[in-house]
């Protein structure tokens, strides 16, 4: 592994069992994990981080190497290598490579969720050139998402679609104003901007779409649990298209993730009810996806 650490924003949960290093998704922060770490902690020390140019962290080149090499740092500092890497969406890709990096000390890897956008043989029912003109929209949308100065009265805006979301799937709008707020700092101009910010947001998009992201779990010789969200986003007027694609892939992703398991021991599946935004909407159903992993 090559690369340089950055000093990551931690917060430490506590707890004396054996030690969870968590990790959130793209454009998210530690926030994310403030529900389900209390349920962890009975059982295990728990640390969770901010990964960098997210959050508190600070910025720098985004490449999976220096990623990596954070974690690391992380973990020597807080006297946990042997740490189980758990993550979400991005975090569960990060998980992985982890655990493969380190095979001598890492017990396993967690990736909740976190399966990138695929390839088109996995949208099951639609032809390969409608999957490709989806995906290329879907990343356009990414793109114009991320890495971004608000306009005047954009955090406002955001906020009244987090307590949409709270609303629709049943998430404490309180967990959700605290990770929109830390995603958030005051750029030179004086506007609010959504970390990670320009060149590092799109290194980030560009990072995820180079995985092989089957071709790497099947190199783990480690225990790896690897969880699938029941139930779709809620849609959203003029994203029909997008609905389409993401059923079409749910039933390609079941499908592979059901043949992995059934041809590596070492692979556990569990299905959590909920949303991608499992993390905040259903926590102690993931919660005890992990701890019976752990146990």
């Amino acid at each position: 592994m090559t690369g340089e650490s950055l000093p990551l924003a931690v917060h430490d949960h506590g707890g004396d069992g054996p030690p969870l290093l968590l990790l959130h998704g793209a454009g998210r922060t530690l926030a994310d994990w403030a529900a389900v770490a209390p349920l962890l902690v009975p059982r295990h020390r728990v640390l969770a981080v901010d990964l960098r140019g997210h959050g508190l962290s600070p910025s720098g080149a985004w490449t999976f190497p220096g990623v990596l090499a954070d974690i690391e740092a992380v973990m020597e500092e807080y006297g946990v290598p042997a740490a189980l890497p758990v993550g979400h969406s991005l975090g569960g890709m990060i998980a992985v490579q982890y655990a493969l990096a380190h095979p001598d000390v890492t017990p396993g890897a967690v990736d909740l969720d976190g399966y990138g956008w695929g390839h088109p043989g996995q949208y099951v029912g639609l032809e390969r050139a409608e999957v490709e003109e989806g995906l290329g929209r879907v990343r356009e949308l990414a793109a114009a998402m991320t890495g971004r100065s608000l306009p005047a009265g954009g955090l406002q805006e955001m906020l009244a679609r987090e307590r949409e979301t709270s609303r629709a799937l049943g998430i404490p709008y309180e967990l959700l104003e605290t990770g929109l707020l830390r995603a958030v700092r005051e750029g030179p101009d004086g506007r609010p901007e959504l970390r990670p910010m320009g060149a590092h947001a799109r290194d980030v998009l560009d990072a995820v779409d180079s995985l092989d992201l089957f071709a790497l779990f099947r190199r783990m010789n480690r225990p790896l649990l690897l969880g699938r969200a029941l139930r779709a986003v809620p849609s959203r007027p003029g994203m029909e298209w997008f609905d389409e694609l993401m059923t079409a892939y749910a039933k390609g992703l079941a499908r592979d993730l059901a043949e992995l398991a059934a041809e590596r021991a070492q692979v556990m599946v569990v299905e959590i009810d909920g949303t991608h935004a499992m993390l905040l909407e259903n926590p102690r159903a993931v919660a005890d996806a992990i701890l019976s992993f752990t146990s």
